[in-house]
């Protein structure tokens, strides 16, 4: 991509009503762009790194025998009334609407009840036991606030994975799947070193249910960790009980602002059991399907690297997520200057690697280079007067002060080691 003909401009200020720094910076950049309070609109650069998330979420779901799916979002009152779910006394974050002949209809905030609907019609036996469905589909909520950037808007994407098993234990069996998963996921967008399986509150069904909680000051949630055993319990079930059930001292718990980037439930019976979902055993006998629940949000994912990866430069992209690998400045406007960048931009491309080429004109160093720290690529790339009495390129990280000069092979084989 040249950067003179991106879609987006980067920007020095923020809106002056928008308060949380991925926001800010992702506004900034160019990532996204504010349509009101608590929604987002994903821009090209924005939306390259939502599908990298996306697709390292789906490969890890894949991996544990999940099958992708798509939902609608309109939804029939009469698919939650079953489980009480439609009262605006048990789920006030709902936006209803009605069609033209006064049919109430809602926009999903979950879709517990709707997959288990759904499912009616194609289980019946133990045989087609398990099912293990997810979806990226678009949730809808009526949040009284939304301040914190893209980490809790009221329209955003959710991953959500449901589980449907013969028993608990069977169930039991593909949670522990699901929690290492969950680890390998955010370990590959960067921020596992971050992220803690955190005990909560599990309702009715179970003593706990586990969430996943990057540590910042940004976040919403207290936590507390044991750092030697690796363990954080919520601040809602930090009691005697729970800590003695867990092995853990009081004394040994560091309190910890966080943020929580994923979850997962046990859900057990409650909805096969309101929407009649049940399957015939062996022996012929009737039974209640036995469910789970797991959600990520990519967007909610995106916005938390950028709170916990950034400094007072802008952003610090991990590499899996990055728009492009590579930000390659061309700086000057000598002719031999500019063929060389050309030469060096085409040359990656037909080597296939990802690559932002600020090729625009009229522009300084100094603001290059600082939208060149804003964008927060893995690699800058410079080709400068300089760069060409050294016959080489000026390459440096991110993360580093200050960079070295090699030549356009050394690049090719350095991006190809890390691929």
């Amino acid at each position: 991509m040249r950067q003179s003909k991106l879609f987006t401009k980067t920007r020095k200020e923020a809106p002056a009503d928008e308060i949380s720094k991925n926001a800010q910076l992702l506004i900034r950049g160019g990532f996204i762009n504010k349509e009101m309070a608590g929604v987002y609109s994903y821009l090209p650069l924005g939306l390259k790194v939502f599908k990298k998330i996306e697709n390292i979420i789906r490969e890890e779901m894949n991996a544990i025998g999940g099958q992708e799916i798509v939902l609608s979002s309109l939804q029939e009152k009469e698919t939650w009334e079953p489980t009480d779910q439609w009262n605006d006394e048990n789920i006030d974050v709902w936006f209803k609407t009605k069609l033209k002949n006064e049919t109430e209809l809602g926009l999903a905030v979950t879709h517990e009840a709707a997959i288990t609907k759904m499912l009616k019609n194609f289980l019946q036996s133990y045989r087609d036991l398990p099912q293990y469905v997810y979806q990226f589909q678009t949730k809808f909520r009526n949040e009284i606030r939304a301040k914190s950037g893209i980490m809790r808007c009221r329209e955003f994407v959710m991953k959500d994975l449901y589980s449907f098993d013969i028993d608990e234990k069977a169930h039991l069996e593909f949670y522990e799947k699901s929690k290492k998963a969950y680890k390998t996921i955010f370990e590959r967008v960067g921020i596992g070193h971050l992220t803690y399986l955190t005990f909560a509150s599990g309702g009715m069904f179970s003593p706990f249910s586990h969430e996943f909680q990057t540590l910042t000051s940004a976040g919403e949630d207290t936590i507390y960790v044991d750092e030697s055993k690796g363990i954080a319990i919520n601040k809602e079930v930090n009691n005697d009980e729970v800590l003695a059930k867990l092995g853990v001292k009081k004394e040994d718990l560091v309190e910890h602002r966080a943020v929580e980037v994923g979850n997962i439930f046990t859900l057990g019976t409650r909805f096969s059991d309101a929407l009649d979902l049940k399957y015939q055993t062996e022996e012929g006998e009737k039974k209640s399907v036995f469910m789970g629940s797991y959600g990520i949000g990519p967007g909610r994912v995106m916005g938390t690297v950028v709170e916990v990866l950034s400094d007072d430069k802008g952003i610090i992209w991990p590499e899996a997520i990055a728009p492009f690998r590579v930000h390659l400045l061309s700086l000057g406007e000598d002719e031999a200057i500019i063929a060389e960048a050309n030469k060096v931009y085409e040359t990656l491309v037909k080597n296939k690697v990802e690559v932002l080429f600020d090729d625009r004109i009229g522009m300084s160093a100094g603001e290059k280079f600082a939208d060149a720290d804003l964008l927060g690529m893995p690699l800058r790339a410079v080709v400068s007067q300089r760069s060409i009495k050294e016959l080489g390129i000026e390459l440096k990280k991110r993360t580093e002060e200050k960079g070295q000069v090699v030549s356009l092979d050394e690049l090719l084989k350095m991006l190809e080691t890390k691929a």
